[in-house]
């Protein structure tokens, strides 16, 4: 692993193991230059031999330390970890971290500066929030999902998890996590952070909102000029059964799209009036499936028409602005997303070719955190660390 580098670097980050938000959130901080120790839990470090590390990208950049956080030992171990680090992230049900003895209260006494992020979906109080859910659960309650969709009379479309779990919850919380770490600079106290879903996703919808207040908002799915009701903000098929995009909401934008498909304007109806999109959205149909996908990107990529290919996922690394920006880095021969977003002065970096198995690095962590090798071998010896 290479000399941490960027914005965080010096910033020592504790994440309890778990799934999805709380492991991309610690990759981002990583990513940032932060020193990212992963607690694993004791049976993970056994799971770890059978699946292949290199593949679990939101653990690059980070060391493990597999510890029985259930134990007294272990937790009193994990506590001494807290007392010398800046960040901790906790991906658990309201109350776990409490009952293992490792909730805030706890750990603030061990380290008054301590930045105690915690990630749920439904957040550490509410009727729900003791109940099992999941990011389609969350975007559902606050209205995002009802609204992602081609029609009214067909289902939502669930947006992967991208919108719920990342958008309103890693973001949200790595997010608090920096505006915490700049106030503790003044204050010298740490603080504890209620990052849910819920909450995230709410204020992404903002603008929403706002238009919802102001009566311009369409109730019905599918129905948005932003969620591809227009006929020029949406998707259309090529003739080779691909897919191309068009955005060009702005009317400069929309006149540089008649005009590279060679349309009058003059015999189109008004774009803006609703009741014709149907009309222009068939025109436009036709249009496009005239030409494959390559060709529309001849003569549309590049241009103020506002058009991008509708790629897969395994395409990405072909396309020339792709590789030009190097969105995608081969570490260790895995090709994975580069840091994000970019520094001019203290960039940060994908920090070696590290994704470590559970339980890799114990002895090495905890010998740097400030435990001797004696200790080190009755925890070993003691099945507290494995």
């Amino acid at each position: 692993m290479t000399a941490p580098q960027g914005p965080l670097a010096g910033i020592r980050v504790i994440e309890m193991a778990g799934l999805g938000p709380a492991p991309f959130c610690g990759m981002l901080l990583a990513d940032m230059g932060a020193e990212v120790i992963r607690v694993d839990r004791i049976g993970d470090a056994d799971l770890g031999l059978k699946r292949d590390p290199r593949f679990d990208i939101v653990s690059r950049g980070k060391r493990s330390a597999a510890i029985d956080v259930k134990s007294a030992a272990g937790r009193d171990a994990v506590l001494r970890l807290v007392a010398r680090a800046d960040v901790l992230i906790e991906g658990f049900r309201p109350g776990v971290m409490e009952r293992l003895g490792l909730g805030p209260d706890t750990c603030l006494a061990v380290n008054p500066r301590l930045v105690f992020g915690r990630i749920t979906g439904w957040g550490q109080d509410g009727p729900l929030a003791h109940a099992a859910g999941h990011d389609l659960n969350y975007i559902a309650l606050v209205g995002a999902l009802d609204a992602i969709g081609d029609a009214a009379d067909r289902p939502p479309v669930a947006p992967l998890n991208l919108v719920g779990d990342f958008g309103g919850g890693s973001m949200y919380l790595a997010f608090g996590i920096a505006s915490a770490l700049v106030e503790r600079a003044s204050s010298g106290r740490g603080q504890v952070i209620d990052a849910a879903i819920v909450d995230g996703v709410t204020h992404l919808l903002a603008g929403v909102h706002g238009q919802v207040a102001g009566g311009s908002w369409q109730a019905e799915r599918g129905e948005h000029v932003l969620g591809g009701a227009a006929p020029w903000n949406t998707v259309y098929a090529t003739a080779d059964g691909r897919y191309v995009s068009i955005c060009a909401i702005e009317q400069r934008f929309y006149a540089e799209l008649l005009r590279r498909l060679g349309l009058d304007p003059t015999t189109l109806p008004d774009r803006m009036d609703r009741a014709q999109w149907p009309a222009l959205r068939e025109r436009f149909a036709a249009i496009f499936a005239s030409r494959t996908q390559a060709e529309w990107r001849e003569r549309l990529e590049g241009s103020d028409a506002c058009f991008a290919p509708v790629l897969g996922v395994r395409e990405v690394a072909g396309h020339p602005h792709v590789q030009a920006r190097g969105l995608l880095q081969a570490v260790g021969g895995i090709p994975q997303p580069a840091v994000a977003p970019r520094l001019d002065r203290t960039p940060g970096a994908i920090h070696g070719e590290c994704i470590a198995r559970p339980g890799q690095h114990t002895d090495a962590v905890l010998a740097d955190w400030g435990f001797d090798a004696e200790e080190i071998a009755a925890l070993r010896a003691g099945g507290v660390a494995a």
